[in-house]
C-alpha cells in the first residue's frame, strides 16, 4: 500500500497552485511520483490524499497509470493529518507493508521502492532511505555560529518511507493533537520503535524551490534521451 499525501499548497515553489499538480515536462509532479512507484511492481493499493475539490482531478489525471487499485481522498490540514486519512482509506488488515511518498520526490527511482518494502517484509517496524550528510553542517545561535557539527554518523532521510502497518496507524492515533512531525518515522521513534535504513538515491530530492524544479526537468530530459543510463 502506497499513501501519497499530496495536499500541500508549496508556497515555496511560488506556482500559485498545489505543489504536487505543478507540472514537470507537461505532466504533474504527482503523476511522476506515482508512475515511478507503480513500476517497481510493489505497490498495488495507492491512496492518494489531495487538496479539498481535487479529488475528480486527480483521479482524471492518474488515470493512464491504470493502477490496479487506487483511491482518492482528501486531505488535512497538516501533512500529518493528510497520512492519517490515507490510512483510513484501506483496512490495515489487508496490508503487510505502507509506504509513504512525497509526491515532490517525483523522480524517486523504482529501486528504492523495493529496498524499503524488501527492508519492512524482512521484519523491520520502520524504513527510509538515507543518504550521506556531504556539506559542513554548523549550529547557530542568531547569526552565530556555536558549533561545527560532526556530520560522520548524519544522513539525509527521503521518501518512500516503510512501516508495518498496525505501528504506524497507532502512532498516527497517538499522535493526534500533539504538534505536526516532519516525518512518519519520526513519530515511530518517539514511541521506542527502531527505524532502520536502506540506501537512498541523488534522484530522490524534494522539488521545493524553484531552481529544484529545473534540476528535475534536466535530469527527466536527460533519462528520455539517454534510456540505457540507470537512474
Amino acid at each position: 500500500m502506497l499513501v501519497v499525501p499530496a495536499a500541500g499548497r508549496g508556497d515555496r515553489l511560488g506556482a500559485g497552485r498545489p505543489k504536487a499538480l505543478v507540472e514537470l515536462a507537461g505532466e504533474p509532479l504527482l503523476l511522476h511520483a506515482v508512475r515511478r512507484a507503480a513500476s517497481s511492481g510493489v505497490v498495488d493499493v495507492v491512496v492518494v490524499v489531495c487538496p479539498d475539490g481535487a479529488v475528480d482531478e486527480v483521479t482524471t489525471l492518474l488515470a493512464p497509470v491504470q493502477l490496479p487499485d487506487l483511491r482518492v481522498v482528501p486531505g488535512g490540514a497538516q501533512r500529518q493529518d493528510s497520512v492519517r486519512l490515507g490510512l483510513l482509506a484501506v483496512d490495515d488488515e489487508d496490508v503487510d507493508v505502507v509506504l509513504v511518498h512525497d509526491a515532490a520526490r517525483c523522480l524517486t527511482p523504482p529501486a528504492v521502492f523495493v529496498a524499503v518494502v524488501a527492508a519492512v517484509r524482512a521484519g523491520a517496524v520502520a524504513v527510509v532511505p538515507v543518504l550521506p550528510v556531504t556539506d559542513t553542517v554548523k549550529r547557530v545561535r542568531g547569526d552565530v555560529v556555536v558549533e561545527t557539527v560532526d556530520r560522520s554518523e548524519l544522513v539525509a532521510v527521503q521518501t518512500p518511507q516503510g512501516f508495518a502497518p498496525g505501528p504506524l496507524v497507532r502512532a498516527h492515533e497517538a499522535a493526534r493533537g500533539a504538534a505536526p512531525a516532519t516525518d512518519d518515522a519520526g513519530m515511530l521513534e518517539s514511541l521506542g520503535h527502531p527505524v532502520r535504513t536502506v540506501p537512498g538515491a541523488e534522484r530522490a530530492f524534494k522539488v521545493t524551490r524553484p531552481l529544484d524544479l529545473v534540476l528535475a526537468a534536466a535530469l527527466l530530459h536527460e533519462e528520455t534521451t539517454t534510456p540505457e543510463e540507470p537512474r
